[in-house]
């Protein structure tokens, strides 16, 4: 699995499992971090801004590609400037970009996003936009420089899998770009699932976070995606419509 890497902005990762910094305590995120072997963290630029004996920063392992979002931004102009003050806080120039200016159900803005993406990837920052599973705003954002598509498995925080999975499948089937999914998921069968179909990464946060045991959950995830990578690589077995096949010959054991 070390051979199979995928490409963000000409690094190259073998870890499929990106993984979310919030909700964590600043002690646990260095552990959740090292159990689910993620080579990729985001994190809100706002918490690498709090007093110095809490920094985020201090916490995540040397050597993990850093993704910071724009949580917060509700539109284009601002995610654009969330985004300039991460680069200049030393963060690189790896961006998520978020834009939600619903507070009930979290969902992204397509349409500013695309706008943002657009800025941004001009600008020499690798975009990972967070949006909707639509395949236009997909072909749009691949359009506009995007590095990756991210679209929500339902919505954030919620833990409710793989809601929109025919939407996903759609744009993994039709992309070209690396397609992670974001938001929603739950549980590791989950992620495995979702790596069975083809996605290139899984985001995960809340899941994790809000866990009983967050370093052995993080483990249990980075297990199901490599499983569910090894699958897909693989090969599904077909599945029947209607009715059965056996397993075994069902002639020539009765014979003399």
């Amino acid at each position: 699995m070390s051979k199979d890497t995928f490409t963000l902005g000409g690094k190259k990762f073998s870890s499929r499992f990106i993984l979310g910094s919030g909700k964590y305590s600043m002690e646990l995120i260095k552990a959740a971090v090292e159990n689910a072997g993620a080579q990729i963290i985001t994190l809100a630029v706002r918490r690498t801004n709090t007093k110095k004996s809490e920094n985020i920063l201090d916490y995540i392992p040397e050597g993990v590609t850093l993704l910071p979002n724009t949580s917060g931004a509700r539109d284009a102009k601002e995610a654009v400037r969330i985004a300039r003050m991460s680069r200049e806080l030393g963060c690189g120039d790896f961006v998520k970009i978020e834009i939600m200016k619903d507070s009930k159900y979290l969902l992204p803005d397509n349409a500013e996003t695309v706008k943002a993406t657009e800025i941004l990837a001009k600008e020499g920052f690798t975009v990972l936009p967070y949006m909707y599973p639509d395949l236009y705003t997909a072909r749009d954002l691949a359009n506009a420089g995007a590095a990756a598509i991210m679209p929500l498995a339902s919505p954030i925080g919620s833990n409710k899998g793989l809601a929109t999975k025919e939407f996903i499948q759609i744009i993994i089937d039709e992309s070209d770009l690396p397609v992670i999914v974001d938001a929603g998921i739950g549980k590791p069968s989950q992620a495995c699932e979702a790596m069975e179909m083809g996605a290139a990464a899984i985001m995960a946060n809340t899941a994790i976070a809000t866990a009983g045991d967050i370093p052995a959950m993080a483990g249990a995830f980075k297990s199901a995606i490599e499983a569910g990578r090894s699958a897909y690589l693989a090969g599904l077995g077909r599945v029947l419509e209607r009715g059965a096949q056996a397993s075994d010959p069902l002639t020539g054991f009765l014979r003399d």
